[in-house]
């Protein structure tokens, strides 16, 4: 397994489950969002179930990744419009935080995709 997935999945793991925590009021009130919460937590689980799978079917570790880590990027920009639209959390730490989740997914797909490009055999001339 690259070592893409085994840096990048745990971090973004704890990133999100730190943020369903707060957003259940388990680690900070006042931040309270049950949405959120719960969004967060799916996110979570995914990357969890990514990272497992990764450590299982190593050959097939990089798919993986670029999937779970996929899949959060999509739920993150559904939160990031929810945010914009008025609809989700509306404080001044749910901005920031989501623009630093949409920084390190989008930077992590990169990084997976690249770390799976350059460990691919050249092509034959």
């Amino acid at each position: 397994m690259h070592a893409a997935p085994k840096v990048l999945l745990p971090f973004e793991i704890v990133l999100f489950a730190a943020a369903s925590l707060v957003h259940a009021g388990i680690l900070a009130h006042g931040l309270e969002h049950v949405r959120a919460a719960t969004a967060e937590g799916v996110i979570a689980s995914v990357l969890v179930l990514g990272l497992i799978a990764c450590l299982v079917f190593r050959g097939r570790a990089r798919t993986i990744a670029l999937a779970a880590q996929g899949f959060a990027l999509l739920g993150t920009l559904v939160g990031a419009l929810t945010i914009a639209l008025g609809v989700g959390p509306q404080t001044r730490a749910d901005h920031v935080f989501h623009g630093v989740l949409l920084v390190v997914l989008i930077g992590g797909l990169v990084f997976t995709a690249r770390a799976g490009a350059s460990a691919s055999p050249p092509a034959p001339s």
